[in-house]
């Protein structure tokens, strides 16, 4: 088939990479955002897809919107027969839509109806699945609602992080795709509609999402430090000031510390929670770079008594 993908960030690379592999369709260009200010220097980077496209030799578009008419009328004029599509990052309007003859066939994050959203990985890793896993499913205008092609399934390991799982995905989720884009040339694969039941949804994580409340349970606090890393980051404040938290361990051996309060041993940090004791492994200090959290507590030194969450 004739393809323009759509994808943006480096998530997506691996799926256009399988379809450019496949030897049965054509990439003939790919969608993707516009550069954005990224450094120090706030100079415009193109996104790792356009990046990988220019090293292929592949047309790339960036509209501002896929609602702009100058973009619609390019996509016309390429005339893909479908467009498969990874982590774009904007919505297909109903103009666009029916310009592929097979429409828009997207890979997600999740086994869906779950987790349907810009962040169904991250909100899976915070909620304690044990199973998580991609899709692809036609686009339609409601928000990942569409009928499914086909799943994959990933285990949840005990120490993953959002980025580690979403890696692992990528690769899993791009046969996936390229495997959606065979059957669905080959006239074997129909979409499926999704239940009714078991819809959860995975909006866009905020920073405050992303504070750490260390009155919770010592579980619901690894697993936001999980599901938040490596952003938007889990953080609290220490002395006013914010202090990331990019790593930590279950230190259950350790109990009687009260919610936030810091204990500093010469190799260890723990924290009191709702429950049991973590341990602080790594940290980031507002305005400075990562460092092993007991190296910050001997430049800290927390007084006894002294709490995380301000």
């Amino acid at each position: 088939m004739r393809l323009v993908f759509a994808g943006t960030p480096e998530v997506a690379v691996p799926a256009l990479d399988a379809l450019l592999a496949s030897g049965r369709h054509e990439v003939a260009a790919v969608v993707t955002r516009p550069d954005a200010p990224a450094g120090r220097g706030r100079r415009l980077v193109a996104s790792p897809v356009a990046q990988h496209a220019a090293d292929e030799g592949i047309e790339i578009l960036r509209p501002a919107h896929p609602r702009d008419p100058e973009f619609q009328e390019r996509l016309r004029a390429i005339a893909p027969d479908c467009c498969p599509v990874v982590a774009y990052g904007a919505l297909i309007p109903r103009s666009a839509l029916d310009i592929p003859r097979l429409g828009w066939v997207n890979l997600h994050f999740s086994l869906l109806p779950a987790w349907r959203g810009a962040a169904p990985v991250q909100h899976a890793l915070m909620a304690g699945d044990e199973t998580t896993g991609a899709s692809t499913f036609q686009i339609e205008e409601g928000l990942d609602s569409g009928p499914v092609f086909g799943v994959v399934t990933e285990d949840v390991r005990t120490r993953d992080t959002s980025g580690d799982l979403l890696t692992r995905l990528a690769f899993a989720g791009a046969g996936l795709l390229a495997a959606t884009m065979d059957g669905i040339e080959d006239g074997t694969l129909q979409g499926v509609p999704q239940r009714e039941e078991g819809v959860t949804l995975a909006p866009k994580l905020t920073v405050e999402d992303a504070r750490l409340d260390w009155r919770a349970p010592a579980l619901r606090v690894d697993r936001v430090v999980r599901g938040c890393s490596p952003a938007p980051g889990a953080w609290t404040i220490f002395r006013g000031e914010r202090l990331k938290v990019r790593q930590l361990a279950l230190a259950p051996t350790h109990t009687g510390l009260p919610p936030g309060a810091v204990v500093a041993g010469k190799n260890h940090v723990h924290v009191g929670t709702g429950s049991h004791a973590v341990e602080l492994q790594w940290v980031q200090p507002q305005g400075k770079k990562p460092m092993a959290a007991a190296d910050w507590a001997r430049g800290v030194r927390p007084a006894p008594g002294e709490l995380l969450g301000g």
